[in-house]
């Protein structure tokens, strides 16, 4: 059976077309967890004016890298806090004093009167 030659599409990228359905709604979805964000990790790209495709990639390229950035500050926080946390923990079964042995132990050394 002979090979099927097919070619390869010239233009695959082209940041100047408009963006399709699927594209505007991963925007849309990436929106609302950009909204999710604390405040200085939003981007300044208005969602809603995006037309082409080269727009649609920069909003999702600067949204992903915020979230990123904001995870790894979050856990960077957190590391922070547990350290801090560490310095001042005791062990709850730690006593202050040696333990007394009981009421009974005072009178082992002790030699009995009368009999010898």
């Amino acid at each position: 059976m002979e090979p099927i030659i097919v070619p390869r599409p010239k233009g695959v990228r082209n940041p100047d077309r408009p963006a399709g359905s699927l594209l505007l709604a991963q925007v849309k979805h990436l929106r609302e967890a950009e909204k999710s964000l604390p405040p200085n990790y939003h981007s300044r790209i208005f969602s809603h004016a995006i037309q082409t495709e080269g727009e649609a990639a920069d909003y999702v390229r600067t949204v992903t890298e915020n979230i990123h950035r904001a995870h790894d500050d979050a856990v960077e926080e957190r590391g922070k806090r547990a350290r801090k946390r560490q310095r001042g923990i005791t062990i709850a079964a730690q006593a202050d004093e040696p333990a007394v042995q009981g009421v009974r132990s005072s009178s082992k050394g002790k030699k009995k009167s009368g009999k010898s």
